[in-house]
């Protein structure tokens, strides 16, 4: 093979080793979609059937679908990202979206397109069974497990055994409500005290020899009423972890709420029955669950290493000897080191997590010529992290990010905030967090706030309602919309809060005060003011908050009363006729309303 031949040849796609896929469903999909057209079909029953698929409805219409693919621990390979790409280009809007929870959606597809949608997926093993519904979700995985520095070791094979053994299965296909799984590599990372079962792995010394388990957390969850998850015990051997995850779901099964569906999550139950009362039951049921399990009812762990092998390239004109402007802004605000020597994870800054079909595209070729292990990981934060990128290689990625627009800096930072759909699409949404989302990085970017080591470990977080799907609960500065009114005119507003964090302390925020859209960006940015003005040396944003919240400030500001005194004369909203603007929210040029559909969080 000559020097030319290994330019033009693109090198070798890694492809998972899981198809999550069956082709038959799309069939079946399709039959049913007729089926409901011709009324030999009741709605509800409809419903539930599309929701198990992973077909969920949109806003004010029953003629579209978002088809929400499932990425077990957040992996993605090359093929699967092409594939999608096409599918976004023939069936959905060009574009497709990166939730808070590693799914990727496909938005405003027609709903007899939608098997179309997933015979594709089907060909490059994907799938979106049980991506919505009353079963187990994607089960995620931070983006970081294994490579992480902190890890004790590398949670990503138990995630994928996990969401392996509960696809499909019969006892996770009508619980009372979602089930989520978090697993994480340490306590920095993963959110794992936020959903009904997080874990992180460790290792204890047991009989002389090293064990491998995990810290596991249960009855968390963010939403209306947010509740922040209980230790289950000191260490879970690993052996104990499908009896205790089939334990925990049995009891859930057995008695959750099955008629009030605003407390029929987990949580609910955890918190109304007492933590020491389920913990008890937990135990007990996980030793019925030892004792009766067939032996064969096992997690198939794959503990087979990934092929860690730098891609062949040579020299070409997107390298060369000069750095690109801007790299070294970003190579500080979107890459982090490796625990493995010379090599970086690096995430890429989205737009409140939309990507463009073409992007996707470039993406996947991108992900071939850098990725060491040949794949990607979304995040916990509507990004997308590459791994295993060769120190030496990081200009030349930088440069061919910048070709095909993916080259924000700021990933990393409180410049990426994350934004649900909101009213783009969703049926409950109040306000278009989505698009807010998109105006503060943009602004933010543009004053440079990725750059200020004060602000790297802050979040913003904007929920379109008060279910959440945002994770405002847990932002350092958190929204979540709703309405004002100024005698018979309306404008978008937000429920404040800050404080929130998701690490080894998590807390959920704390209410301040309503923020009108418009004056969002300047409460933030009054925020951040108040904080520089009354900062210690070595705090951030975040740890000042928290100390303000918890009422150990000893500065001007003791309490989030006196920030809220500072704060309010920038949320008294204008008559329509003073700033008509005021009242549109944003990327609406008419008049706001609330008006809302039938939400199927809980159908």
């Amino acid at each position: 093979m000559t020097i030319s031949d290994l330019k033009q040849s693109p090198p070798d796609s890694v492809k998972s080793k899981i198809n999550w896929a069956r082709i038959e469903e799309a069939d079946n999909f399709a039959k049913t979609v007729k089926l409901f057209r011709q009324g030999k079909y009741d709605e509800d029953s409809f419903r539930r059937f599309r929701l198990q698929h992973g077909a969920y409805g949109t806003r004010m219409t029953g003629d579209y679908a978002m088809v929400r693919i499932k990425l077990p621990a957040g992996e993605i390979y090359p093929d699967q990202i092409e594939k999608i790409s096409q599918l976004s280009e023939q069936y959905s809007i060009g574009s497709a979206h990166f939730s808070t929870r590693e799914n990727l959606q496909l938005h405003w597809v027609i709903l007899e397109d939608v098997s179309e949608i997933f015979r594709g997926l089907a060909e490059v093993g994907l799938t979106s069974r049980e991506a919505c519904g009353n079963s187990v979700r994607n089960v995620m995985c931070s983006p970081l497990s294994g490579v992480c520095p902190d890890e004790e070791f590398d949670s990503t094979p138990y995630a994928l055994a996990t969401a392996r053994f509960f696809l499909r299965n019969p006892m996770a296909q009508n619980l009372p409500r979602k089930f989520k799984f978090n697993f994480t590599c340490c306590e920095k990372h993963g959110m794992v005290r936020i959903v009904d079962v997080g874990l992180i792995p460790q290792i204890r010394e047991i009989d002389g020899s090293p064990q491998r388990g995990f810290k596991i957390f249960l009855g968390g969850g963010l939403g209306n009423k947010s509740f922040v998850g209980h230790q289950l015990e000191d260490f879970t051997p690993e052996e104990d972890l499908l009896y205790t995850s089939i334990a925990v779901m049995r009891i859930f099964d057995r008695l959750g709420d099955r008629k009030n569906l605003a407390r029929n999550r987990m949580r609910y139950l955890v918190n109304d029955m007492g933590w020491e009362k389920f913990q008890n039951l937990v135990f007990m049921e996980r030793a019925v669950v030892r004792a009766t399990q067939s032996v064969i009812t096992q997690l198939d762990v794959d503990h087979t290493p990934n092929e860690i092998k730098r891609p062949i390239r040579i020299s070409d004109e997107s390298g060369g000897d000069t750095t690109p402007d801007g790299y070294a802004r970003w190579l500080k605000t979107n890459t982090v080191k490796q625990s493995q020597s010379d090599y970086r994870s690096v995430f890429l800054t989205l737009e409140a997590g939309d990507i463009t079909a073409s992007q996707l595209y470039a993406l996947a070729d991108v992900i071939r010529n850098f990725s060491s292990e040949g794949k990607a990981r979304s995040g916990f934060n509507q990004n997308i992290a590459l791994r295993y990128v060769h120190e030496d290689d990081l200009p030349r990625l930088y440069s061919k990010l910048i070709e095909v627009g993916l080259a924000k800096s700021g990933a990393l930072t409180m410049t990426a905030p994350i934004g649900c759909s909101g009213t783009t699409s969703c049926n409950l949404a109040l306000t278009n967090s989505h698009r807010l989302a998109k105006e503060i990085q943009r602004k933010f970017l543009e004053l440079k706030l990725d750059e200020d080591d004060d602000l790297s470990d802050s979040s913003i977080k904007i929920s379109g309602c008060p279910n959440s799907c945002g994770q405002h609960g847990i932002a350092t500065i958190g929204f979540f919309g709703g309405g004002g009114r100024v005698g018979k005119d309306m404008y978008a507003n937000y429920q404040m809060s800050i404080g929130g964090r998701s690490d080894g302390d998590t807390m959920l925020g704390q209410t301040l005060l309503r923020v009108p859209a418009k004056r969002v960006i300047p409460v933030i940015l009054k925020i951040i003011e108040i904080f520089k003005e009354n900062k210690k040396s070595g705090d951030t944003l975040k740890t000042w908050i928290h100390r303000v919240v918890n009422g150990n400030e000893d500065s001007a500001i003791k309490s989030i009363a006196d920030i809220k005194k500072i704060l309010e004369p920038l949320i008294i909203p204008p008559t329509i006729e003073e700033d008509p603007d005021f009242y549109l929210d944003y990327g609406s040029d008419t008049s706001y309303h609330t008006k809302t559909g039938k939400g199927e969080c809980a159908a």
